[in-house]
């Protein structure tokens, strides 16, 4: 315990699935949680769960994609909380029309999973322009906002920081997800490299986590297809699904001083699916 006594965590994503289980995690060891979410119900309840471990909170409504909402977002963890020393970028979506809790929006990716799958060339050669940009602009553009606008302020504080990206093993593994979200994570992993090495001088660490299949509401579709569940599981070494506070871990340790020495990684907690 008390690993991260005394630090400012500001998590994107951070009302649902990983990027909660991120701050809760984190203020169970002593940080003070920044949360910035489209979903504010849920985003405040992630906020009371902070309070509730006697750290404190604060929430901000910010598309991920928003550059003013992003920087907005870092400046409110300046003023409320005095500083930024860790960031971790859970905000992401699978597909252009998804939204986290959403059974319209995992509806929708089931039936566009099923099409897809019956006819795959078709799929991706009508892919939707707009539906590309979507995910891109979420995923790996506000991936690089969230990065620059925290790494600035981290740079002007003069006393480094650690930056947690949240890639996917579908940025190595082309059928672990759709074209745009496979391409984005892709895209995230190489832009944790650069600004590793860019940020690096400075004394900030920049450090990517590629999440296996992971029990959250983007893979809440998978469980309406028990078949398909089951398959995936027959092939990890593990046999099982990942939980949300098993990648908070790997962040844990990422964001702490125990990883002192690690920049431009990828961890991926899988159960085993990436092994080469």
């Amino acid at each position: 315990m008390g690993r991260l006594d005394g630090k400012v965590a500001v998590v994107t994503g951070g009302a649902n699935g990983i990027g909660r289980a991120c701050c809760e995690r984190f203020a169970e060891e002593g940080a003070d949680v920044v949360i910035a979410d489209v979903t504010d119900a849920a985003g405040a309840e992630t906020a009371a769960a902070v309070e509730a471990l006697g750290r404190k909170a604060a929430y901000l409504h910010a598309d991920a994609a928003d550059p003013d909402a992003t920087d907005a977002l870092m400046q409110v963890a300046v003023d409320a909380m005095g500083t930024i020393d860790i960031l971790v970028t859970a905000a992401g979506i699978s597909h252009a029309g998804y939204r986290s809790g959403d059974p319209h929006s995992e509806r929708k990716s089931l039936s566009d999973g099923i099409a897809a799958a019956a006819d795959p060339a078709r799929a991706f050669l009508e892919m939707p322009v707009a539906d590309w940009t979507r995910v891109l602009d979420v995923n790996l553009t506000g991936t690089l906002l969230a990065v620059q606008a925290a790494g600035r302020r981290m740079v002007e504080q003069g006393r480094g920081g650690a930056i947690v990206t949240l890639s996917s093993v579908a940025a190595k593994r082309p059928e672990a997800g759709p074209v745009a979200y496979s391409v984005s994570k892709a895209g995230v992993w190489m832009l944790t490299k650069q600004a590793a090495r860019l940020l690096g001088p400075a004394g900030i660490r920049v450090n990517a986590i590629g999440p296996g299949w992971i029990d959250t509401n983007m893979t809440a579709v998978l469980r309406q297809i028990p078949e398909a569940r089951e398959r995936l599981i027959a092939g990890l070494p593990l046999g099982r699904t990942g939980t949300p506070r098993e990648v908070a871990n790997t962040a844990l340790f990422l964001a702490s001083e125990e990883a002192s020495y690690f920049t431009g990684e990828l961890i991926h907690p899988d159960g085993g699916m990436v092994t080469d």
